[in-house]
């Protein structure tokens, strides 16, 4: 599991208030089995995102041990950019609240948030994100940019990655496999429709 501190922390060596800090904290037994239980719930949500052909991301939203929102991946079938799991997450949660802050509540998403959504969590005033796998490519919070520790945001996110990390991410393997193979097959199918038509 990832804990990934602040530089001011590193610094000082002070603890952490694991909602109101800058980063995410080590876990103790109780912490991580509630990470992990509303992990499970979100790779359940990703797991409708594949359903409908999208990349399999889900995301929940919880405040004091409830659901305030949920979402999965959904750009194609929404011809949304922005239907993110992170975004459609906090959508559902604004309507519900009636309000488009959402102070002291823990965004669980399988995948490292990119920055549009990391932009997003920042104005809604989440407390706190908890992702399951990095996102090498995109990732905006710990791989390729660590944007919730950048000077310009005027609100501190806390995170902590790695919660079910090995589940999410061979989600996301089994998903771009399943695709690679159906394209595959269909360059197979037309290459022989081709020949037949020779």
């Amino acid at each position: 599991m990832i804990s990934l501190r602040s530089h001011r922390q590193r610094l000082s060596g002070n603890k952490i208030d694991p909602l109101n800090a800058d980063v995410g904290v080590v876990l103790d037994c109780c912490e991580r089995e509630e990470h992990e239980r509303w992990m499970q719930y979100a790779l359940m949500l990703a797991k409708k995102a594949w359903a409908s052909d999208e990349v399999p991301v889900g995301a929940v939203l919880v405040r004091h041990g409830e659901i305030i929102g949920e979402g999965w991946n959904r750009p194609i079938s929404a011809c949304d950019p922005t239907a993110h799991a992170e975004i459609a997450a906090l959508r559902d949660a604004a309507l519900k609240e009636q309000n488009y802050r959402l102070p002291d509540s823990v965004l669980y998403v399988t995948i490292e948030p990119c920055t549009m959504c990391v932009g997003a969590l920042v104005h809604a005033r989440v407390g706190k994100v908890v992702f399951g796998a990095t996102e090498p490519k995109a990732g905006a919070v710990s791989s390729q940019n660590q944007l919730f520790e950048h000077p310009a945001m005027n609100f501190k996110v806390a995170y902590l990655g790695g919660v079910c990390e090995q589940e999410c991410r061979q989600l996301m393997s089994d998903f771009f496999a399943a695709r690679r193979a159906q394209k595959k097959l269909e360059k197979q199918r037309l290459a022989k429709i081709k020949k037949d038509c020779e």
